[in-house]
């Protein structure tokens, strides 16, 4: 048989010892059989996926893990989610991370308005694009709080040097300090503002005040960008692929590298999505396929949110209805390696991302068994092994051990 490979990234998984949870981390507490048979019957260790003097976003971490640089690579992370919108970007456009979020006495209070729905949000942007009328000014709706600007310009350059700030590493804090900075930046700033003059008074949000939500009632630009240059994964790694995933940045990752963007309904990015869907989607694809990509989002939601049980809750769903499904349909004798490794910490205390290392364990033909308990922080690190890049551990976990 031709060996066949499954890689399964829980963004944001990875977290720090919760004082709440007796100094253990999520996922010590969570009850997780699966990720611990891996653990147990193959080999696990730590992976730097976010390079040094990089921000710890999770279009950094996931290219990394994709087998790909980000140092050499990476353009911004909106042209990534623009490749999967089919936004083709000329050499003239630059591309900004268009957020929905709350703003509340000057203060970010929610980098995702209540995780506000495709349809609300499309009314919102259909209505900022006619009240700003310009061919040059482009907003593009994308899924739930997460859409898209581009703008058409004369010198591209000078609007990638402007310093811009993800909205989720600002929860709780007085937004404007944390304001497009640079030459170019009083363009952002009035499109900002202009966009909550034109949210206030929309019916979409005078509805969700009532239902007791939050409302969208500003834009926040940051992750701009231009078009990247990605080489073909199956020129690089020998072998065809296809990702999962219900968020643009990854899918768009996937598309710019020629894999195939596999489609399964009721995935959401947040904690309702249909994990038991992404594992069976993934398993019929592999018919076909060489690899496939499943990235779940939701623990990263609730490292965001700071909701602890979430996100153990999250962790176990992910085991359950992820990986045991997967591993249930394998026999021993099968060509078949599975790697579960998350793209990069986000701690519930914190409530954004970190560049810490993270663990990974990974399982299948040939692979090594390490014999270790079980599949946790602690763990990964006490291992010894250690991959300093995403790159260098995609590689062995496809060409090592044959």
């Amino acid at each position: 048989m031709v060996m066949k490979y499954i890689v399964i990234i829980p963004d944001g998984m990875a977290d720090y010892p919760v004082e709440e949870l007796g100094n253990k981390t999520p996922l010590e507490v969570a009850d997780t059989p699966n990720m611990d048979y891996i653990a147990q019957n193959g080999s696990i260790g730590v992976v730097t996926t976010i390079p040094e003097g990089m921000r710890p976003g999770s279009d950094v971490g996931n290219m990394s893990l994709l087998g790909y640089d980000p140092t050499r690579y990476l353009s911004g992370r909106a042209p990534l989610e623009a490749a999967n919108m089919g936004i083709n970007l000329n050499n003239d456009e630059v591309a900004f991370r268009c957020n929905l979020v709350t703003v509340t006495d000057e203060k970010m209070a929610d980098y995702s308005a209540s995780h506000i729905s495709t349809k609300e949000a499309a009314l919102l942007i259909e209505a900022l694009n006619n009240d700003i009328g310009l061919e040059d000014v482009k907003f593009y709706v994308g899924k739930s709080y997460r859409h898209l600007l581009v703008l058409k310009l004369r010198n591209p350059d000078d609007y990638l040097k402007i310093r811009t700030t993800p909205p989720h590493d600002i929860i709780g804090r007085k937004f404007k300090q944390y304001l497009p900075k640079g030459k170019q930046s009083p363009m952002l700033l009035k499109l900002m503002e202009r966009s909550r003059k034109v949210f206030e008074s929309h019916s979409v949000n005078q509805v969700r005040i009532d239902l007791g939500e939050n409302p969208a009632n500003m834009i926040w630009l940051w992750g701009q960008g231009i078009k990247p240059d990605l080489p073909l994964f199956k020129d690089k790694f020998g072998v065809e692929g296809g990702i999962i995933s219900a968020v643009d940045l990854v899918n768009g990752i996937g598309k710019l590298a020629g894999l195939k963007v596999i489609d399964v309904p009721g995935i959401t990015g947040y904690y309702d999505t249909n994990y038991a869907g992404k594992a069976k989607y993934a398993l019929e694809a592999l018919k076909s396929l060489g690899i496939v990509f499943i990235h779940i989002e939701s623990a990263d939601e609730a490292g965001h949110n700071g909701d602890i049980n979430a996100k153990v809750s999250c962790i176990e769903k992910i085991d359950k209805e992820v990986i045991g499904e997967i591993l249930s349909y394998f026999n021993e004798c099968d060509d078949i390696r599975i790697l579960v490794v998350p793209d990069h910490p986000t701690p519930v205390s914190l409530r954004t991302h970190t560049a810490d290392a993270v663990g990974f364990i990974m399982f299948g033909k040939n692979i090594p068994v390490s014999g270790i308990s079980g599949y946790s922080e602690k763990a990964a690190k006490e291992s010894g092994i250690v991959y300093n890049t995403g790159e260098l551990l995609l590689n062995d976990f496809i060409k090592r051990y044959m």
